[in-house]
């Protein structure tokens, strides 16, 4: 099991490679929502998300070692793959991502400026098999996008600073996809504010990992999802991650409309770029809120900011902003 000590280590090693991403917050969300909502801004992080943490706390582990692979591959929906292109780029490593032809453009296009080379396949099950084949050869490295060590102790540096500029909050909230981000955020959470919740969401059409709590043990979509929140369309938890995710407090699937919703109300309040997955949180923090105490304060890890145009067009298809932000009911809780 990962512990904090992995997570201290990890922002040891990785804090002068990244930025310190800011709090933000919108007196006029407090004010609808009866309590302090303040909002990590991952998105401004190297590469626009999270995600570069646990790469670089990967390869930099590896480089203490002296352990660094001749070649890096990865398979990834879009903002791993940047992350894993930034890293290797930055130990001189060449690396191969895969991943699925409706790949974001600005995610691919990223990736490729990293100089990592860029392989498509029709579905995401015949990506995850060729990386795997891709790793038997000697000499490669495959960095996975969540179910490693190394990279959910990366991901739990994200709460390590955010909980440092907050001080203590009454909760934490992080998206679902594979569970690295929401592993690596209860394992520091727990350490630095033991008393406070910590609370996932997900796409209700996306739901593996709900499935998954509720059946105690792991299930995996028959078929890739397709949501907004496309860096949460994972087939399943993993091994790592599943046991981690079990010591949640609570956990939300969110609709599609709920994921629009906010995500045009976030980046009205805040004027930032803000992922659907990022602001899919926002619904859990609604929810969760409309059954505890007035004056909490609590804490949003927006864990990125990619969108191109052709999201940017679906999730301003129809205006969600003339119906102003409330407490709402418990829906799909576990």
């Amino acid at each position: 099991m990962i512990s904090f000590a992995d997570v201290d280590a990890a922002h040891k090693r990785i804090s002068s490679m990244i930025h310190q991403t800011p709090i933000l917050e919108s007196s006029m969300l407090n004010e609808c929502l009866g309590s302090r909502i303040l909002f990590k801004a991952e998105c401004l992080q190297r590469t626009g998300a999270f995600k570069v943490r646990g790469a670089l706390n990967c390869l930099t582990r590896l480089a203490e070692q002296g352990k660094l692979p001749k070649h890096i591959v990865a398979n990834s929906s879009g903002n791993h793959a940047q992350a894993v292109a930034y890293a290797a780029r930055k130990y001189n490593i060449p690396a191969t991502i895969y991943s699925t032809v409706n790949v974001s453009a600005v995610k691919a296009a990223a990736t490729k400026h990293y100089g990592a080379k860029l392989k498509l396949f029709n579905t995401r099950k015949e990506a995850d098999l060729a990386v795997q084949h891709a790793a038997k050869q000697e000499g490669t490295l495959w960095i996975p996008p969540f179910n490693h060590p190394d990279i959910i102790a990366g991901q739990g540096t994200l709460a390590f600073d955010a909980l440092a500029q907050t001080g203590d909050v009454d909760a934490v909230f992080a998206p679902c996809g594979g569970g690295g981000l929401l592993s690596g955020t209860l394992i520091a959470t727990r350490q630095l504010c033991p008393n406070a919740k910590v609370i996932g969401a997900e796409p209700l059409v996306a739901n593996d990992a709900a499935q998954s709590l509720r059946s105690g043990k792991i299930i995996t979509l028959g078929q890739a999802p397709i949501t907004l929140a496309d860096g949460a369309a994972t087939p399943s938890v993993g091994h790592h991650t599943f046991p981690i995710l079990k010591q949640l407090d609570a956990f939300f699937e969110v609709s599609e409309v709920q994921i629009a919703y906010w995500s045009q109300w976030l980046q009205h309040l805040l004027k930032i770029h803000v992922e659907p997955t990022s602001a899919m949180s926002m619904q859990a923090v609604a929810e969760w809120l409309g059954s505890v105490a007035k004056n909490q304060t609590v804490l949003v890890l927006l864990s990125g900011g990619n969108i191109d145009q052709s999201m940017m067009s679906r999730l301003w298809s129809v205006d969600y902003l003339n119906e102003l932000p409330q407490l709402a009911l418990q829906k799909h809780e576990i």
